[in-house]
């Protein structure tokens, strides 16, 4: 009998069932728990609940930790380590480095070489680390955020002379342009050095533009995929509707125990004045009715069954937060499910980069019935599919290009004109 469109495939699938991180033997959970939460400095959550919080991750076969070195001034790594005393060689840590906490401690003499992707950087965040996780090593160190400053020669030496310290296991990335990253690695397969084996970025339902280069690089260079913000900081929860956003208010600017809570309401603000979102939360609403399932389990679901994902980060302030992210493992959306997300939600117009919007249009001329290779194959059919124009059997070069014109160039002045309404 063949399945419902509307039914989800049920599955076992649980945290133990675990994945390999990139182009490693590295075992992780395929939900990593996101530890910015833990600690009250920025408005997470005190001691004993992100205890609560890690226990139950644990408990259920969690191991894979993600942190940084600034994450509630330090609180997180400090929580962190304490909890993983009597638990060092079941769990994978995770943290990073970049980001200068000098220039957020009022009572500390600003550091400018505590910031940035630099040997000197690298040397005392990850001391800073692992004092406060109380440990001798991380599993995996990442470099936090990529920045212009710092050749990419010094950070991938220092960071392959910490791998070869003992200091780090694993050295990955996070928030960094595709051509830095393939540089990155390129170095690094050259040099003999220890290569990224995992990026971290920016990645859901209401911003994909991670598809467009950083997940081709992935694939070429068989890095693994952790996704972070994979519920538009809570605006996909299905919490939020239209009316409740235009009462929405920021007042807790420069307040830094408010700092987790400010960010998420000023995003949601700025998620809210495009009706393009709110028609993706109506699709992820509407889906979640069907199969009785809540907003968080379908936009997760979401996530895990693009290509190249590893390991989405989930976060939780509570107990019940983390019990609703971990259900998104016990079924998967159909294809027609995740079609119809991957409908709505489709770059369109100008969101959609040179030189996607051209190479594509023309792909029946570039490889018309030609296989794609394997590890581009689900990522290049995507694009190829929903960017490229309808091809007429016999259509001139020079019309298609026409009628791909003038369709961007109507997106682009329809979403003009929504964001003018707004105003």
């Amino acid at each position: 009998m063949a399945q419902d469109s509307t039914s989800p495939v049920k599955t076992t699938k649980a945290l133990d069932d675990y994945v390999l991180l990139g182009r490693s033997g590295l075992r992780v959970s395929p939900l990593c728990l996101g530890t910015m939460t833990f600690g009250e400095t920025w408005g997470g959550s005190n001691k004993e609940e992100s205890k609560k919080i890690f226990d139950l991750y644990y408990e259920k076969g969690g191991n894979f930790f993600d942190t940084a070195c600034t994450y509630n001034n330090g609180e997180s790594e400090r929580f962190l380590g304490d909890y993983i005393s009597d638990k060092r060689s079941d769990v994978v840590i995770a943290t990073k480095y970049s980001c200068n906490m000098t220039v957020m401690q009022k009572d500390k003499r600003f550091n400018p070489n505590l910031g940035g992707n630099h040997r000197k950087s690298l040397v005392e965040n990850l001391d800073g680390s692992l004092k406060r996780l109380n440990m001798s090593y991380v599993d995996i160190l990442y470099v936090h955020v990529y920045e212009y400053r710092t050749p990419i020669e010094e950070y991938m030496r220092s960071l392959d002379d910490i791998v070869r310290s003992g200091k780090a296991l694993y050295v990955a990335v996070s928030d960094i342009p595709a051509w830095a990253l393939s540089r990155s690695n390129t170095l690094a397969e050259l040099r003999g050095w220890s290569p990224f084996i995992g990026l971290q970025s920016r990645y859901n339902l209401l911003d994909r533009s991670l598809e467009f280069d950083l997940q081709p690089a992935c694939a070429e260079h068989e890095v693994g995929i952790i996704p972070w913000a994979i519920l538009a900081e809570g605006f996909l929860t299905g919490k939020y509707t239209r009316e409740s956003t235009k009462t929405q208010s920021s007042t807790n600017l420069g307040d830094e125990s408010k700092m987790m809570e400010e960010y998420r309401s000023l995003s949601v603000q700025n998620h809210s004045r495009y009706e393009k979102n709110w028609e993706i939360l109506d699709k992820v609403i509407a889906i979640s009715k069907e199969i009785n399932r809540s907003p968080v389990q379908v936009a997760t679901n979401w996530i895990q069954q693009k290509p190249g994902i590893t390991s989405p980060i989930i976060g939780a302030k509570t107990v019940t937060q983390l019990e609703e992210n971990l259900k998104s493992l016990e079924f998967k959306l159909t294809p027609e499910q995740m079609k119809r997300l991957d409908d709505v939600s489709q770059p369109t117009g100008r969101e959609i980069p040179f030189p996607y919007t051209f190479i594509n249009s023309f792909d029946s001329f570039l490889g018309k019935n030609t296989q794609v290779p394997n590890k581009f194959a689900s990522i290049a059919t995507n694009l190829i599919v929903t960017l490229t124009p309808v091809f007429q059997k016999n259509a001139a070069p020079e019309e298609i290009v026409k009628d791909k014109n003038k369709r961007v160039n109507e997106e682009g002045d329809r979403q003009e004109r929504e964001k003018i309404s707004k105003h």
